[in-house]
This record gives C-alpha cells, structure tokens and sequence, in this order.
C-alpha cells in the first residue's frame, strides 16, 4: 500500500509540474513574465561591443533630468589642471601645475563632448605604437620631439618609435641597458615610477618585462603628453612634483625613473629626492639620465655652464649618500643607485648625518605639503616576487599596521571577489578581452578585483578615497598593483575619454551627505570612453538613485540580483556609455551621433 500511494503521489505531481510548465495557469503565466522581466543573466539591451557609429543620438526619456552636452572647445577639458586657472597660482615651485579644482560654482554640469572623428582606441599592443589623429588631435610634439624619435603624423593616425629625450635608438635599447644592472626578470622589480613621463614610452615597453609603471606629467606647454599615454593604453596621471605630496603610500615603487625629466633636484635643498626616496622601497633603485649626469661631455648641448652642472651634481650625490643610496652603475647619461635595504640601520648610524621626519602617519599625504626629511620606514617582512606576491599575504597585514586587516580577512577578500568577477564575465563576455584595456577601480579596498582579473593584455588603476575607514593602498602596491589617493568629491588627474571600463563597490554609499552624487556620476562620464562600461556595486536604494540620474546622461543601464539572490540588498548596476561626438559647428555645443 505505502508503494502503491507514493507511486500514485508522484504521478500526480508529475502532471502538476507538466501542467505548470506549459504556462497556461494564470498564476504561472504572471510568474513566467516576472521571470522574463527579471533575468539576469542575459542583457539583450546593452551593447559592450564597439560600434563607431557617428550618426545622431536620439532623447532620452523617462528621466526627471537630461543632462546637456558641453561646448566642443571643452573635450579635453581637465577640471583641476585647467590651463586658464592656473594662471591664478604662483610659478615657485610649480605651484601653479598642481591640482586647482573648481568651486562650486565654476563647476560644469554638462556632458564633455568626444572630438568629431573619435574611434576606439586599437587594441593592445598596436595601441603602443599608434593612436588615432581624431583622439588627440594635437601636432606640437611630432615637431618639438621629431628629432627624439617621440612621437610622427602618419596619414591619420600618430605613431611612436618608442624613443625619447635620452632614448632617440628606442626605449627598449635603453631599457636593456639598465637590465644590465637591474634585476626585471626574477619578479624583484614589479611597480615603477616615472617622474616627467612625456608620453610615457618607457612605462609602455616595461610592460614586456612584468613591470607596471605609474607615469605622471605636468599638463604644460607638451600638449597631449598624458593623454597620448594613455590612449596608448599605459597607466598614467596628469601630476608634478610640485609644493604637495605625491598622491602614493611610503614604499609603493621598486624603481623610480627620471628620463630628462626638467625636475630640479637641487631645489629646495633637495626636497624632491626626498620625496622620491618616501616612496621608494627598501633595496628600490633610482635612475638618472640627462642633466646633470656626464655634464663634461653635454654642458654645450645644454647650455648650461661646467661650474653649474658640477654643482648640481655634486648635490644630489651628497643627498643620495644622506638617504642611503648607494650608487651602482654610472655609464654614459645614466646613473643608478639602489636604496639601502636596511635604510633605517644606515641613518640611525652615529657618523651618518641624517634629517629624519617627525611625521605620525608617512601614508597621509593628500595636499599635505612636501619634507625636506627622511621618512623612516618599518622594518618590513619579505617581499614576495611577483606574481607571488599578488595573492601572499602582504607586509603590511602580517606586521599588523592596517588596522582591522588580517590574513583571515585577506584570504576572504580574495575568495568574494573570485566570485564577483565571474559574475560580471557571465554578465559582460568582453572583460578579459582586448576590448578593455584600460580599467578603474573607483574604490579598490584590498585591490582583491584588480588581482582576479590581472591580465598582460589590461591594467587597472585601483583608488582608494581619502575618506576610506581603511588606508590600503600600500597594501595594492605590495601585492605588485598600481593605484593612487583620490577624493571623488574632485575631478580626477585625467584626460577625458581615458578609461574603457570602470567599476565601483559601494562607492556612492561612501560619499552619501560628502558630496553631490551627480557631480561624481559626470566625472565618471567624463573619464570614460564612448561606448565604455560601468559597473556599480551598492546598496539598492542608493543605485535606484543613480540608475535615475544616469538615464539623463546617454547610458544605458540594467539593475541586477546579487550573486546570492533577489532578497540581498546590495544589486549590481551595469551600464554603458552611448557613443555620440560633438559638432564644432553649433557655438551652443549640441551633440551629434546616434546610438550604438
């Protein structure tokens, strides 16, 4: 009897599920359009791929604000390095080159139009070596440059030699030069830093080696130098060494590089050379090419006198031994030192004369004036190599200076975000395909996302907001990732158009009653490329508000489940950026284009 009711049971329910299956319930018809509505796992309305489409872009509608282009003369508008306001700031020690970001009131709320004729960068690595003429329509350095092999016009597109100023036979053959003393291929040497980058040549062909560079220049007279880097796909930033600290943790870099770079070392009583050893790392090197080095030979070709150039040189000699650089290759232009692994040993000596600074916290840097001091650094656990170390436990988790930090935590952060970053390739097939070279992290945490998805054929650029609870860039640096101190109630140090993908986890919860969330959702438009992608992780009330505002903007979006199902709060919003271009024959700026 028991085998007769169960067997008269499962027929029963069989049928029923039939029944429900074919939809012809009312209750089940509703649920299978519920269904429908709500997939999400497939977008059939967003378009990642790109579709250099230059037509008119059509209204948005259901929107309670549109957002208006701006006038075509701003498309390569860089609020905090604007040229006009700069003029305001004293010219000593390139003041007025650092960051100056409009009030309030001079803030532009309007949508920065891209260039008539702009297309999608090539791909990685043809983008090293050619940049669409449209994108940065600027000629001053093939001309300034042309006879250092920077950077020539060919039909429409410019193309770069990989030279520069103290590398005319390409940076390759000066980069096998310093490898001659430099260790880049055992995964000692990962993070690099580039002082006066130009267009950033050395950065580009590191990458062969494993090494990430952070590149940064003035917005000066060069135009375009910061924007050709990165529309050839290298991490760079608009940046001086100037009054301020640079935007970095204590120890971030394996190497610093200065490539005639028109910094004053002497200055200030050497000031910058103390700067550059802040974020230097133990047993880091520092590299030294053109003025003042083989000053004998070029003092001509300068136009500078001997006397001059000796003293100059006899400076930073004194202030690398005062710093505990020892100096280990010198040939040609180029001089290497290499900082003393024990550092904190070598100043602590009676005999060694040395300037210590009395600073609480060396990573509290953001517009926090330059020393003229040494910045003591902890005496730190071993450094893995890369890629070793991108998933070890760093230094600064095991000695416990990240409070509320620890390797539980860390192994953790790694396991979600395995998960998260499947989940946004299930959503958008093209992340970890050369179609997004270029990537941000707005508010990177341990820089777990910017681990999971490293690749030689992307980088990413992992902030961490001034205002963050936890202060984990050095944490990035030591995993052998880039990344830089930001606040996001600011513009940030860039070009527009310079990032193809842009992520952020719970960054407009961060930033709620801080600042106005549309003043950050147009700088992410302003920074990201036509036909860019977006994707924002938050609480669901916060992204309802920002789905309702991004409508007025010219993207297009979808809310999705957390990956644990509806009733978790935190979604995922994921959008992209139409394609549309300015029309430089409408004075009110209108845009033209049409969508993808």
């Amino acid at each position: 009897m028991s085998i007769v009711i169960v067997m008269s049971l499962c027929c029963f329910f069989y049928i029923l599920g039939a029944w429900q299956k074919s939809g012809t319930g009312r209750g089940d018809s509703i649920a299978l359009r519920v269904t429908k509505e709500t997939d999400c796992t497939i977008l059939p309305n967003l378009h990642f791929e790109t579709h250099h489409s230059l037509g008119g872009v059509n209204p948005l509608v259901m929107t309670d604000k549109v957002f208006e282009p701006c006038h075509i003369r701003y498309s390569d508008y860089t609020p905090c390095q604007d040229q006009n306001r700069a003029m305001n700031f004293p010219r000593e020690n390139m003041n007025y080159r650092e960051r100056h970001c409009p009030t309030e009131t001079e803030k532009l709320r309007c949508l920065i139009p891209a260039p008539k004729g702009y297309v999608t960068p090539f791909p990685w690595p043809k983008s090293r070596d050619y940049v669409p003429y449209a994108n940065a329509p600027y000629k001053n350095l093939t001309v300034e440059k042309a006879v250092q092999n920077w950077v020539q016009f060919e039909g429409d597109v410019f193309r770069f030699p990989g030279g520069g100023t103290m590398f005319p036979n390409g940076a390759n053959a000066y980069i096998d030069e310093l490898a001659s003393v430099i260790p880049f291929t055992d995964g000692t040497i990962r993070t690099a830093l580039d002082t006066g980058c130009g267009v950033a040549s050395w950065g580009a062909y590191l990458m062969d080696r494993n090494v990430l560079t952070m590149s940064f220049a003035p917005r000066d007279s060069h135009e375009a130098q910061v924007q050709f880097a990165l529309e050839r796909g290298v991490p760079a930033v608009i940046g001086v060494l100037g009054t301020i600290k640079l935007p970095y943790p204590s120890g971030s870099f394996d190497m610093a590089h200065c490539s005639r770079c028109l910094i004053s070392w002497k200055s200030n009583d050497a000031m910058y050379m103390f700067e550059v050893d802040r974020v230097l790392r133990p047993g880091g090197y520092w590299i030294l090419s053109g003025p003042p080095i083989n000053w004998k030979t070029n003092h001509q070709a300068w136009k500078r006198s001997k006397e001059d150039l000796e003293a100059e040189q006899n400076v930073i000699e004194k202030i690398a031994e005062m710093l505990c650089w020892g100096k280990i290759h010198e040939k040609g232009d180029t001089v290497i030192w290499r900082k003393k692994a024990d550092s904190n040993e070598c100043h602590n000596k009676d005999d060694h004369p040395s300037k210590m600074c009395k600073i609480q916290d060396a990573d509290d840097v953001w517009y926090k004036k330059m020393e003229g001091c040494i910045t003591p650094f902890p005496e730190e656990a071993q450094l893995r190599k890369f890629p070793e170390r991108l998933f070890a436990a760093p230094p600064r988790i095991l000695q416990g200076r990240t409070p509320g930090v620890t390797e539980e935590i860390f192994e953790e952060d790694n396991k979600l975000w395995k998960k998260y970053v499947n989940t946004y390739k299930r959503i958008n097939k093209l992340i970890g395909s050369l179609r997004y070279r270029n990537i941000m992290d707005m508010n990177a945490g341990l820089g777990s996302f910017a681990a999971i998805i490293d690749s030689p054929i992307s980088w990413v650029m992992n902030v961490v907001p001034t205002i963050s609870e936890k202060n984990t860039l050095g944490i990035i640096y030591e995993r052998g990732l880039i990344g830089i101190y930001h606040d996001w109630c600011e513009a940030f140090s860039t070009y527009p158009r310079t990032y193809d993908l842009i992520h952020a986890n719970g960054l407009f919860s961060l930033y709620q009653n801080k600042c106005n969330m549309e003043d950050i959702l147009l700088e992410m438009d302003r920074i990201l490329r036509p036909e860019g992608a977006v994707i924002l992780r938050d609480n669901v009330e916060v992204l309802n508000k920002v789905r309702r505002t991004v409508m007025g903007m010219r993207w297009k979006s979808k809310l999705l489940d957390h990956e644990d199902g509806p009733h978790i709060p935190e979604k995922i919003l994921v959008s992209v950026k139409k394609y549309w271009v300015g029309n430089e024959e409408e004075n009110i700026g209108q845009a033209s284009g049409m969508d993808p």
